[in-house]
């Protein structure tokens, strides 16, 4: 199957052939139609499906077939609204539109903060198509009656379990009861979770469901290894694998902004070109950092797990979690930055004792055991070292510092456990 089986407008598909995508994944197959049709839609799709171009590609086409409704000025309303998580999410699909309606004049605004307010009030006063935003700066500019939502036909929730999750519920409620009552409404999420569910239940109308992934499920394309090392000596055994492994491009996670910070100093006082991107930094460097990481010139990008949604790197070679994350859904959202599209990628995993629990949970999630390597030298904590920090109690108020388990066997029932 090719895009040329949709239907869609020809300056569309000439777009994706330039763009050097010449088969639609799963998502796309089953999303692009239902989305033409006008069905709403609840789809789960991990990170990396390519779901974005299953909503952006219909939703172009269907712009280019009618006119834009305009304003008593002339200017064209905004007929699509995407809603997203993060800035970065925002860019990204704001850049998708634009690259896939290159021979189009369809004009695309992603609006979100940590950047100047008055170009993008500019930017809707002169009028656009589609308005890709975050649900804070977009109530910004509804208070300040900058933006007109009255002609919006088509909503998109994109990563709705994550805006769940950030706490993004009222304002979106808020925003849903500025939309017009007859519209077309897409909600994505990686996961079909109660809350999902109840959202849906709540905005949309005879959806079509699609579900291309099983829930909390890791691609096959990605092999997952765990390094036990102490605490003390995770910053070492990180500068060691990436000079050894010839890492030239590594995400590395960290739990905190603080830690993604310190994390940052310490390999770039290694001699490794590194940059933190998270929440406390300006929207200027997370760009030019996301930029440089994408672009090849810096080899390693610490982040956190909310900065570093919406990172989009073709073949990324590989993700370290140099921090478990403290919600084991979180490592799929992670290890999903790698693996794409078909590529192989691989998820490495520096896992202390105080964090046997955080791995246990994790592999009970998706279902196999992780491979533990001991890396030679590593075992145990250098010479003099300061004890161990703890590891933080986790959402479900477990205590901090829960005796280490047992690690799991893996799973004789799962073909890809012995990887």
């Amino acid at each position: 199957m090719t895009f040329d089986s949709f239907g869609l407008a020809e300056a569309l598909t000439r777009a994706v052939r330039e763009s050097g995508y010449l088969t639609p994944t799963p998502i796309q197959i089953q999303a692009i139609p239902m989305v033409l049709s006008g069905h709403d839609l609840l789809a789960a799709a991990q990170t990396g499906t390519g779901k974005t171009a299953a909503f952006t590609l219909p939703l172009l086409h269907r712009l280019l077939a009618a006119p834009a409704p305009r304003d008593a000025r002339g200017r064209p309303l905004p007929r699509v609204l995407v809603l997203a998580p993060t800035r970065e999410l925002a860019a990204q699909v704001a850049e998708s539109v634009r690259t896939y309606g290159a021979h189009t004049s369809l004009r695309a605004l992603p609006v979100f903060g940590g950047v100047g307010m008055q170009p993008q009030i500019d930017a809707l006063a002169r009028g656009v198509d589609i308005v890709v935003a975050t649900p804070g700066r977009l109530l910004d500019h509804l208070g300040r009656r900058s933006l007109d939502l009255s002609a919006i036909e088509v909503l998109v929730l994109d990563e709705a379990d994550r805006m769940l999750d950030m706490g993004f519920i009222h304002d979106m409620r808020k925003i849903f009861a500025r939309l017009p009552a007859r519209r077309q409404t897409l909600l994505f999420s990686a996961t079909f979770s109660p809350e999902i569910r109840t959202l849906a239940a709540n905005l949309l109308r005879n959806p079509q469901a699609i579900d291309v992934a099983p829930r909390n499920t890791a691609a096959h394309t990605v092999q997952h290894v765990v390094h036990p090392v102490p605490q003390s000596r995770k910053r070492d055994l990180l500068v060691s694998l990436i000079g050894s492994e010839n890492w030239y491009q590594a995400l590395v996670f960290t739990r905190t902004k603080h830690g993604a910070n310190r994390l940052a100093t310490q390999l770039a006082d290694a001699g490794i070109q590194a940059l933190a991107i998270h929440g406390n930094k300006s929207q200027n460097a997370r760009t030019r950092a996301l930029g440089d990481f994408k672009a090849g010139k810096l080899q390693v990008l610490v982040a956190t797990d909310i900065a570093a949604r919406g990172i989009d790197i073709d073949e990324l070679p590989v993700v370290v979690n140099y921090e478990l994350p403290n919600v084991p859904e979180d490592y799929v959202h992670r290890i999903g930055r790698t693996g794409r599209a078909g590529a192989s990628g691989r998820a490495v995993s520096l896992v202390c004792s105080e964090e046997q629990g955080y791995l246990r949970d994790i592999e009970k999630l998706i279902g196999r055991g992780i491979e533990r390597v001991a890396v030679p030298g590593f075992e145990r904590p250098a010479a003099g070292a300061e004890p161990a920090e703890r590891a933080p109690g986790r959402r479900t108020g477990r205590p901090a510092g829960r005796p280490a388990v047992k690690p799991a066997r893996p799973n004789p029932q799962h073909p890809a456990s012995a990887s």
